[in-house]
């Protein structure tokens, strides 16, 4: 009989205000509730137990840590690569590819075109939070399942659109389907050993690429002979291969011990050890039973209120940036650099507004081309986010980008601005990761999904307001426009630094702050010192 010996790894340090009071009354499934107070250093009280552990109980954090990363992660990695591929990568490039057809085949004015972009984001970001709440009250699979299923119907009806009201509702209904796709985020996390967390998360944008990439591609074959209706509908069944691998996905053990299902959690941990091979620790999982889930109120408590709002405003300035970036390189490529583009603004004015331009070869090469500038920003912050940590990291990223919008003011030659643009859509996009690796992780069990829900939703009003700062904006003034762009991300950069919580090396919580002595019941040896009370942190 192998018997697995495994100890809680350290979790990140927390100030004095989070001392343990003593004062909390523990109740806790199948585990003895009259607990032998000892006395620490500080006098304060705490359990027996929680100073002299036992290897006779045991959390889903212990058991994920003791299983590893195997056969059952690299399974659900693809699983949750293809979610992001097909729902989310292959739905938006669809943008940049619907609107200069639909322009032309259907003779629309410009603002017309331009609020077929911006009724998807506003099905986002009006479902975002809906989302994250469901998922948990209802379980990850259930709203990633549900979010799914409402994408690849109304994608594939939006090929059938007769008239331009149509496909705008519908293409707003898709939206609202996609603002789901984060939570495959969630339940990704959740079932991560901690040294792989990070570096998972960040390789998903790998299928980003692959979905824009497979997207254009498809364009390029289905396009010229079948027409943009046959690309709708054929973007949308890869949804359909998602859906069918849906039923293979377990729901989250975390949160199936959060909602009190402890049979489901353990055949759930029973399941991938088998799949890895790995043994399952000894003793019984311990539950910690919190009916009231997804609570918007839970984001504003006083350990919260702060990560939340500067959260919001970290992925409102992520967002807001990186589709202004995106709006920015092609004014700037068909100026030729900062300096011509008041020019050129006078010359486009005084073309008609329904000048009909197709997508050519060369626009599918400078899609496919502009995707790839993304890839060194993964890389960078997959070589740094667990050395400097996940706030540093996303300061740095800021920071570059803001840096290397400021040195467009020098008018630099196309080549220069090139590059310019090349480095700061890398390290935004390295920063929007960095975010996706932290967000899960700061918020506990019961807030998780709900708290990813609502930054990315907060992501989505920065894709709205971008255009009139990176398009309308930019008619009145070049130098303004680079401004508000590097002002907002110097003062991302100053947020991510000021977030009270860093989460590198340390655990997901299960439960929250008030719970916080049910999660220390069964954990593993503890460091020398003191253990202290703060949604189960430890020093």
């Amino acid at each position: 009989l192998r018997v697995v010996k495994f100890r809680r790894t350290g979790e990140s340090s927390r100030s004095d205000e989070d001392v343990i009071s003593g004062e909390h009354e523990i109740q806790i499934e199948g585990v003895q509730t009259e607990l032998e107070p000892i006395e620490l250093e500080d006098g304060a009280a705490v359990p027996k137990e929680f100073a002299n552990p036992t290897d006779d109980t045991f959390m889903v954090e212990d058991a994920v840590e003791a299983i590893g990363f195997g056969k059952f992660q690299w399974k659900l990695s693809v699983i949750t690569g293809l979610a992001w591929a097909s729902n989310y990568a292959m739905e938006m490039m669809i943008l940049s590819i619907l609107a200069p057809q639909l322009h032309c085949e259907w003779r629309l004015p410009s603002w017309q075109v331009a609020l077929l972009t911006s009724v998807v984001f506003v099905g986002m970001m009006s479902s975002s939070t809906l989302w994250g709440n469901i998922s948990d009250q209802y379980g990850r699979k259930t709203g990633l399942k549900i979010s799914v299923l409402w994408t690849l119907y109304y994608g594939i009806l939006s090929g059938f659109a007769p008239v331009y009201s149509w496909i705008l509702v519908l293409r707003g209904l898709v939206g609202f389907g996609i603002g789901g796709v984060p939570q495959s985020v969630t339940l990704y996390a959740e079932f991560l050993p901690m040294k792989a967390r990070a570096k998972c998360i960040l390789l998903i944008e790998v299928f980003w690429a692959i979905g824009t990439v497979f997207e254009v591609l498809l364009a390029v074959l289905v396009m010229p002979t079948l027409g943009w209706r046959w690309l709708l509908v054929l973007s949308a069944l890869p949804l359909l291969l998602f859906a069918g691998l849906c039923f293979w996905l377990p729901e989250s053990a975390r949160y199936d011990v959060l909602s009190g299902n402890q049979e489901k959690a353990i055949a759930t941990l029973k399941r991938i050890a088998t799949e890895n091979g790995a043994p399952m620790p000894l003793g019984k999982l311990i539950i910690s039973r919190q009916e009231d889930r997804g609570k918007m109120r839970d984001l504003f408590t006083p350990h919260f209120r702060w990560t939340t709002l500067l959260l919001w405003f970290i992925w409102f300035s992520n967002a807001f940036s990186y589709y202004g970036l995106v709006l920015l390189t092609t004014e700037f490529f068909q100026a030729g650099d900062v300096c011509s583009i008041s020019s050129r603004r006078e010359e486009v004015k005084a073309k008609c507004s329904l000048t009909c331009e197709y997508l050519t070869e060369e626009d599918y090469t400078d899609l496919l081309w502009t995707t790839l500038s993304e890839f060194p920003g993964v890389l960078v912050t997959l070589w740094v986010i667990d050395r400097i940590g996940r706030k540093k990291t996303m300061a740095l990223s800021f920071f570059v980008f803001s840096f290397c919008s400021l040195l467009l003011f020098l008018c630099v030659g196309r080549n220069v601005l090139t590059v310019l643009l090349f480095i700061a859509r890398a390290f935004i996009s390295g920063g929007f990761q960095a975010a996706y690796v932290y967000t899960p992780e700061v918020y506990p069990t019961a807030t998780r999904a709900l708290g990813l829900g609502t930054c990315s939703g907060m992501a989505r009003v920065g894709a709205l307001i971008t255009p009139f700062i990176a398009q309308v904006m930019l008619e009145s003034s070049v130098y303004l426009t680079l401004v508000v762009y590097s002002g907002c991300c110097l003062l991302a950069a100053v947020a991510s630094c000021f977030l009270p919580i860093e989460t590198k090396g340390r655990g997901l919580q299960e439960s929250s702050h008030k719970e916080w002595g049910q999660e220390m019941v069964g954990r593993g040896s503890h460091s020398p010192g003191v253990t202290r009370s703060n949604s189960g942190s430890q020093e």
